[in-house]
């Protein structure tokens, strides 16, 4: 490039950075591609990109899947106002960077044994709940107990099950010594669920109170409606820019969408795909369009008629065109998926698993080898649930046309449909959030005795295999048994998985960001009320 042209992307660079709008990875090497040295560039960025943030301001957010239902329980925690609120109020072990990385959150440090079956975590001296009181050793002991036992009400008992005892050592370092090594123990302290609770007098977790230890104290919540927090400023973490955060519960997109274009939001999640070329070019929005290892699933009860036929299962995976959905559902802001859950934004992708095909030839031929033809089945779905979702069942219908197969698709009400819907109806549409590693993911949804198996599919090698990958530290025999786990879920499992939507969603351009975006969930991983501020 000349010389005004290297000058024309410099400039661009720094424009980008100053908007929060590249990551520091891509910046550096594009400006040493236009002529900067490494020195200049890292003096650019820090001074467009890395300005002290400044504080101050009401943080307004749109934010979709609230429900009546909500509650204080972790252990009930389904929809994503719940997750959001939990990672703004209340804290957890560890947390997700923007990187994608694993770095503190209440801990401060953690290690392990060499078999990986005890792991010690020293916590962060200065977290504080909100009442006051400092954050111990028998607090994590009773937040994690919390989700562990027979009486335990917790969907999350499964992350647990191989943990036989949590012992504080002090009262500043706690111990996990489970039955087997688990080389993913300090990445499960991240589930939205295992979050850190103040003590009880009787050393049970005290959920009930809303008091957390998070970069807000909430103020006020209104399930379905409105939350309301404040910054809490003896958070132990670095960010909490915002003076307050004002979450409007809002599952109409139109409406979200209308509420960040207007500028009476700052941030608003799940944006319409189809709208993402528009909003793109709008002066004072950005959008960011993240790829993720979250998951639209379809779940059928493997135990009941007629899913409890693998042809008749099969059948209907192969009965759907995943490349036509991506493109007609989500405009390309997709990853094909594989009938297993497991995607390329996670570690040990086993990329040479061959695809399921759309084939209504082969899927006719499988329904008449189960005395299956003429096959009609009910799939129920709600647009709460993501993006197109409502429309992606039609379009899954559409497809089955061509084997035979009537899918009669169900439009649920929004409110209701985790506690009405999943897990209750035979076969619905759910969206998952990102997980970080193939064995949470498993863990929670496909081992047998999971709270959240919601296709009730028992298969003893695919459990097996599970326990073993588990406890495995070299990572090549552990992304060979991944790989098998896959081709099991894909031939005999329960549950059709069309595509991994990447997370859309939009800020005000007067919001800064660092440039990067953890892809764990919306909203840089439900960490925006944290890690953003105002432009001052």
């Amino acid at each position: 490039m000349t010389k005004v042209e290297n000058q024309k992307m410099i400039d661009q660079l720094a424009e980008a950075a100053s908007k929060g709008s590249i990551s520091r990875r891509s910046f550096m090497n594009y400006s040493m591609a236009a002529g900067m040295t490494a020195t200049a560039a890292t003096g650019l960025w820090t001074t467009k990109a890395q300005a002290a943030p400044k504080r101050g301001g009401t943080f307004r957010i749109a934010q979709y899947d609230g429900n009546t239902g909500d509650s204080h329980d972790p252990g009930l925690y389904e929809s994503n106002a719940e997750i959001l609120l939990s990672h703004t109020f209340r804290s957890f072990l560890t947390m997700i960077n923007t990187d994608g990385t694993l770095g503190p959150d209440v801990a401060s440090e953690w290690s392990a044994t060499p078999d990986a079956s005890e792991w010690t975590f020293k916590l962060n001296p200065r977290a504080t709940f909100h009442s006051g009181a400092k954050v111990t050793a028998e607090d994590v002991v009773a937040s994690m107990n919390f989700h562990r036992g027979e009486e335990t009400t917790s969907t999350a008992k499964s992350l647990l099950t191989s943990v036989v005892d949590i012992v504080a050592d002090d009262e500043q370092t706690v111990t996990f010594k489970m039955d087997a090594g688990n080389a993913d123990l300090p990445w499960l302290m991240t589930d939205y669920h295992l979050v850190i609770l103040p003590r009880n007098a009787d050393g049970t977790a005290n959920w009930k109170s809303g008091d957390g230890c998070g970069p807000y104290r909430l103020d006020n919540w209104e399930p379905g409606v409105s939350a309301s927090l404040t910054r809490f400023d003896d958070w132990h973490g670095e960010g909490a820019y915002f003076d307050a955060v004002e979450v409007a519960f809002i599952n109409d997109p139109n409406a979200r969408q209308t509420g960040l274009v207007t500028g009476d939001m700052d941030a608003a999640s799940l944006l319409e795909n189809k709208t993402l070329s528009l909003l793109s070019r709008h002066p004072d929005i950005e959008v960011m369009n993240i790829p993720s290892a979250q998951a639209i699933t379809m779940p059928m009860f493997c135990d009941v008629a007629p899913f409890d036929n693998v042809d008749v299962r099969n059948a209907l995976k192969l009965s759907i065109n995943r490349q036509e959905m991506i493109d007609k559902i989500t405009f390309g802001a997709a990853t094909i998926a594989n009938d297993f859950h497991h995607s390329p934004a996670m570690p040990y992708w086993p990329k040479d698993v061959e695809q399921m095909p759309y084939d209504p030839d082969k899927a006719k031929s499988l329904l008449k080898k189960a005395g299956a033809e003429g096959l009609s089945v009910t799939l129920r779905t709600a647009d709460s649930i993501a993006t197109g979702a409502v429309d992606a069942a039609v379009l899954y219908s559409e497809h089955a046309k061509a084997a035979g197969i009537e899918i009669k698709v169900n439009r649920e009400p929004n409110d209701g449909y985790w506690s009405d819907v999943w897990l209750k109806k035979p076969w619905c549409m759910v969206a998952w959030g990102a997980r970080p590693t193939p064995d949470v993911m498993y863990s929670l949804a496909y081992k047998d005795d999971a709270a959240w198996n919601e296709s009730h599919w028992q298969n003893e090698a695919f459990n097996k295999l599970l326990l073993q990958a588990k406890s495995e530290l070299d990572d090549g025999l552990r992304a060979e048994m991944y790989r098998d786990m896959a081709i099991l879920a894909r031939d005999d499992g329960g549950t059709v998985i069309p595509y991994f939507p990447n997370f859309v969603y939009g800020r005000r351009k007067n919001v800064r960001t660092t440039g990067e975006y953890a892809a764990s969930w919306q909203l840089d991983g439900y960490r925006a009320a944290s890690r953003w501020w105002f432009e001052s």
